[in-house]
């Protein structure tokens, strides 16, 4: 099965510019009511995740930070605990399967390792979900 089944492209995901501000992955994150989002350059590669953990534990432990001088911090200063680890858009469904076990999404690149947009836990589980109701009503 081709991965890009499942894939959301670029243009429908939410995600941080690498040179964009601790204030402006905060404003974007509660818009959008994300508790992750990809980190990218303006060339389009993937740099990792952040998750409102590393923002939480960052603002923590900068006991002076102001929602001002959150504006002049670059995202990339936030220490990411981990970053949703990327799959080829060729890669096998077995590839897939592993990474979104461990990540609620998983990042998609191409060949150029341009970021494509990306493949949610959810979409995986409700697709095997359709599939074995499909399966049980036939049987």
């Amino acid at each position: 099965m081709n991965i890009l089944f499942f894939l959301t492209p670029k243009s429908e995901v939410a995600y941080i510019y690498a040179e964009e501000s601790l204030r402006q992955a905060l404003e974007k994150m509660e818009f959008h009511k994300y508790s992750a989002v990809p980190i990218l350059t303006r060339q389009g590669r993937y740099v990792g995740t952040l998750t409102e953990g590393d923002l939480l534990w960052y603002i923590k432990n900068q006991l002076d930070l102001s929602l001002q001088n959150a504006q002049r911090i670059p995202i990339t200063e936030v220490p990411r605990r981990l970053d949703n680890f990327p799959v080829n858009a060729d890669c096998r469904m077995e590839d897939l399967l592993d990474k979104a076990m461990q990540q609620n999404f998983v990042p998609v690149l191409d060949d150029n390792k341009s970021f494509i947009g990306i493949v949610t836990r959810k979409d995986i589980m409700r697709y095997f979900s359709e599939h074995y109701r499909k399966v049980e009503e036939a049987v």
